[in-house]
């Protein structure tokens, strides 16, 4: 895969890579239990987790492994401030698939901006990346994410029981996936409305 140091824009948003300034605003969203309450992991309690998951995440895009961009309010003061991020990680080359994933700060909810980044990921990667499959891994139990996903075109395709172990709660997992040509059926619909 090429490098993945690209930057996105949407109506509202701009989508760029992860820095080190981003460091207080990254652990303040994963420290936050509401915000990972349906992720794999635990709330962070370490901010150096922030500095290391930055430093990762710079080096996934410099290798082309994985693209984890910041959301950022396109016309806002400060501008350029991290209120959450969008993910293709998990990239298969041969099969040209991969996985998504995102968080947003709870300031922030109910604006529609997770939607809004993962359609312009999502074209990102459909277009320029040629995929072919994009998955989603969600918890069951969180509506909201589920409701993202199903927006967008994706399928609910199976439910993998206990598939993780968040601290001492064993979660399942919802699989859903979008195919590149359900989504430009989808995309050319909207045009023809």
């Amino acid at each position: 895969m090429p490098s993945l140091d690209v930057q996105l824009r949407s109506a509202r948003l701009l989508l760029r890579p992860l820095r080190p300034a981003d460091a207080a605003a990254v652990f303040a969203t994963y420290a936050d239990p509401e915000v990972v309450r349906y992720w794999s992991g635990l709330p962070w309690t370490d901010s150096a987790r922030a500095d290391a998951y930055i430093a990762t995440a710079m080096g996934d895009i410099a290798a082309g492994s994985a693209m984890r961009l910041a959301l950022t309010l396109a016309d806002t003061s400060p501008a350029d401030q991290f209120i959450g991020q969008v993910t293709l990680h998990q990239f298969d080359a041969q099969n040209r698939r991969c996985e998504i994933g995102y968080a947003l700060q709870r300031a922030h909810w109910g604006h529609g901006y997770i939607g809004e980044a993962l359609h312009t990921l999502l074209a990102f990667g459909f277009d320029q990346l040629q995929l072919l499959r994009v998955e989603a891994d969600i918890d069951p139990r969180n509506l909201a994410s589920r409701r993202a996903v199903e927006r967008l075109g994706f399928e609910q395709e199976g439910l993998l029981r206990e598939r993780w172990l968040v601290g001492e709660e064993v979660c399942d997992t919802v699989l859903y996936g979008l195919l590149r040509r359900d989504w430009l059926a989808l995309a050319g619909n909207a045009v023809d409305r």
